[in-house]
């Protein structure tokens, strides 16, 4: 494959509403990964929506002063995707995270 890192599985997302507050999550376990010197980079995959950006929202703060860099994935259209089945988030991303040519 393209990645020959470490993976840190959440184990689940932000939701308020439904109970699941930052204490649910693994994110303490991934900052002392981090302090004990595992880790130089974190790529933030989860998932585009509003629960997933409030997520990799949260993880930033709480990461920022630490020595890692903080990535997340690209997001917009997929490989073979149709533009008339697009909508204008997912324009938006790929907008956003397009590449010279």
């Amino acid at each position: 494959g393209s990645y020959r890192g470490l993976y840190h599985v959440l184990q689940g997302r932000l939701a308020p509403l439904e109970g699941v507050g930052p204490e649910k999550l693994s994110i303490d376990a991934l900052i002392k990964r981090i302090e004990q010197g595992e880790v130089r980079e974190v790529i933030m995959g989860t998932t585009p929506n509003v629960e997933g950006d409030g997520t990799a929202l949260a993880i930033a703060s709480r990461l920022a002063g630490l020595p890692v860099s903080i990535t997340r994935l690209a997001r917009g259209l997929t490989v073979g995707a149709s533009l008339e089945q697009a909508n204008r988030d997912m324009l938006a991303d790929a907008i956003a995270s397009r590449q010279p040519f």
